[in-house]
């Protein structure tokens, strides 16, 4: 009787290591891929998102435009960026706001979530 366990045992043991290997799922080795190099796939994520960004940048009206570049992308300060244009800090605070507020109005915060 013993015995007879034990094969049966065996049989579906063996029986659930062929459904295992005869079902595998393409979507699971992509995940497994991704998995080991995690770096590489948020790198071409950050790439498409900054090529995008740069796109919707270079598709402001001009004013808001050089701001927004030169804040964000070149990372200057308003008094660089005062000193460039020849303008106050202030104005260049103001102008600021008003190219966050067109971006606010004209992009959908769905798309950089």
């Amino acid at each position: 009787m013993t015995r007879i366990a034990l094969n049966k045992a065996i049989d579906l043991k063996r029986k659930k290591d062929r459904r295992r290997e005869e079902q595998w799922d393409p979507i699971d080795v992509d995940l497994q891929v991704i998995d080991e190099k995690p770096e590489v796939v948020q790198g071409i994520i950050d790439i498409e998102q900054s090529e995008e960004l740069r796109n919707k940048i270079a598709a402001m009206p001009p004013g808001h435009k050089i701001i927004v570049s030169s804040f964000y992308l070149k990372g200057k300060s308003y008094e660089e960026i005062a000193s460039e244009l020849n303008v106050t800090v202030k104005t260049v605070e103001s102008k600021l706001y008003r190219a966050r507020a067109w971006m606010r109005e004209h992009w959908k915060e769905e798309e950089w979530r």
